[in-house]
């Protein structure tokens, strides 16, 4: 029969006709992977980046996918999106930036992993937006802490200017990631942004960027914002409730004197 060759052929056919309307470039796709992976870390109230960190956060990496090989050398590689805080304390227009690195040892088999990193320090990210950033000797890197109030494995100062979170089976962890290197990438960032491919130009730049960048930069300002509100002025203070005062008793003392002294107990 001719019949199930027919129905591939119209599917194919279906498929090269509808394909352009719905294509997505690659940097379209990395920044939606990246916008997934933020949603997924914000609906895990237990495992979440600790506030404290997020508030301390000078940048972040997003690397959506990133893999893991290894046969007897081991090499991790991916592509992402770097986002800076300016001066007003908002977030920049994502930054195009891949990642790779290397390792050597008994090691067989592949992972793919998403990972996060924030960043603390203005210095880590001009070794980035320089050009190469390596984790461990331009930049110290720790495995983050997770909970919105954990701080078990890092103190109150954090020491290191970059903490590293990756998910690989569904939940999000601190992960070490010495030796591996954060580059910009150029290419992508001329495709996306109309020729720019410098970095500190993408920063600077005061226009929303095209979409669907702009959802990824509205999503890192929620993730990072203060969790702490400020009343509303005009609010009304809640009402103070006022406990009743109860009666108050004749003072008694105990044991209570005899009222018949000498008689015999009834």
């Amino acid at each position: 029969m001719k019949f199930p060759g027919l129905i591939l052929g119209a599917v194919i056919a279906g498929a090269l006709i509808g394909g352009p309307a719905a294509a997505v470039t690659r940097e379209e796709a990395t920044i939606e992977n990246a916008l997934v992976v933020l949603r997924e870390l914000q609906s895990m109230p237990d495992l979440q980046i600790p506030d404290q960190l997020l508030a301390r956060a000078e940048g972040i990496v997003i690397l959506p996918a990133n893999v893991k090989v290894g046969l007897i050398f081991g090499a991790r590689f991916g592509n992402g999106v770097l986002l800076v805080r300016n001066a007003n304390r908002d977030w920049s227009n994502p930054v195009f930036v891949t990642t790779g690195g290397g390792s050597w040892g008994f090691q067989v088999g592949g992972q793919v992993a998403d990972i996060v990193l924030v960043l603390t320090t203005r210095r880590s990210i001009e070794g980035i937006t320089d050009g190469k950033l390596t984790l461990g000797a331009d930049a110290s890197v720790s495995a983050g802490p997770v909970g919105r109030t954990a701080m078990a494995s890092t103190s109150l100062t954090f020491d290191s200017e970059v903490y590293a979170y990756s998910r690989s089976k569904g939940l999000f962890a601190g992960v070490s990631l010495e030796g591996n290197g954060v580059f910009i990438g150029r290419k992508a960032n001329r495709r996306f942004y109309d020729g720019e491919d410098s970095a500190a130009a993408i920063i600077a730049q005061t226009t929303a960027p095209p979409p669907p960048a702009d959802e990824l930069v509205a999503a890192v300002r929620r993730m990072t914002s203060a969790t702490q509100r400020v009343p509303a002025e005009n609010a009304e203070p809640a009402a103070v409730a006022v406990p009743t005062e109860k009666p108050v008793e004749a003072a008694r003392t105990y044991p209570l004197p005899d009222p018949e002294p000498g008689a015999e107990p009834r």
